[in-house]
């Protein structure tokens, strides 16, 4: 039983480094001396460690890198924020409010999943427009503080709280804000945890929307920032470029590793009754 543990946990690392080595190469490559040509396996471990590219691609280009990286994480922040706070209400009311129509209403809106989110973009754009949202963070903001999947997830997780839980929250005098907010999200801090990493994922490595919403440089994301700076040094400056690609993914890394033991349990959570 050793010798099996000792060969699984040998392979698993094995395809862990196989899986690594992309990101590795990229973060090694964005370490060399800018303007160097991209190097031979051989020579991949730089003899002057480079650190100062990333101060050069976030300060020091005419592109603003730093800006996009403030417009990404503000974004990302405000959305998570929001989505956290109206999908737990939805999910509560869903739960916990005995309604006419629940649960064709809920129905309806589980069917909303079965859409892409490309489907929505033109009546979303033209709205924005309308608006005069355009180009603002009102347009990268709004459309996305709300998701039908998240509201399920934690619709399934409020209606596996015991009912005597509320019953004795209400007998103290808690308002239905007050059990929602003081009872209920603490309890979920597992479902709500997954909410906030799918947010912040999906929000950040989002290309198309905030492409389509904005036209100025100082508006755009990093995701979109990220394809105009290697127009600018893609074939140029490659350790530039690749400084630049591990400034986009690390955030989403540090999340994911910062989250992952909720990630199984946030798929599982479907299944609660």
């Amino acid at each position: 039983m050793r010798a099996k543990a000792l060969f699984t946990y040998l392979g698993l690392s094995l395809l862990a480094l196989f899986l690594a080595a992309p990101f590795i190469w990229m973060l090694l490559v964005s370490l060399h001396p800018s303007r160097s040509p991209i190097p031979e396996l051989s020579a991949l471990l730089p003899q002057n460690w480079a650190w100062e590219n990333y101060g050069i691609v976030l300060f020091r280009t005419e592109i603003p890198v730093g800006r996009f990286f403030f417009n990404s994480l503000f974004v990302s922040a405000v959305v998570v924020a929001a989505q956290v706070l109206v999908c737990g209400m939805a999910g509560f009311g869903f739960a916990r409010y005995a309604f006419r129509g629940r649960e064709a209403v809920f129905g309806l809106f589980l069917a909303s999943m079965m859409f892409a989110g490309a489907v929505t973009q033109i009546p979303v754009f033209l709205m924005m427009r309308e608006w005069g949202w355009l180009d603002t963070y009102a347009a990268l903001i709004i459309p996305g503080i709300s998701s039908a999947f998240n509201v399920f997830l934690l619709r399934q997780f409020f209606m596996a709280i015991p009912q005597e839980l509320e019953e004795a929250a209400r007998l103290d005098g808690a308002s239905d804000f007050r059990i929602f907010a003081w009872l209920f999200m603490p309890m979920a801090r597992p479902a709500v945890a997954t909410c906030a990493a799918f947010s912040f994922i999906a929000v950040w490595t989002d290309f198309f929307w905030p492409l389509i919403a904005t036209q100025s440089q100082d508006m755009r994301t990093l995701e979109v920032g990220l394809s105009i700076f290697r127009a600018g040094y893609g074939t140029t400056n490659w350790p530039l470029q690749m400084t630049a690609a591990v400034i986009t993914l690390v955030p989403v890394l540090l999340v994911f590793l910062a989250l992952q033991r909720h990630f199984v349990r946030g798929v599982t959570l479907g299944g609660i009754k």
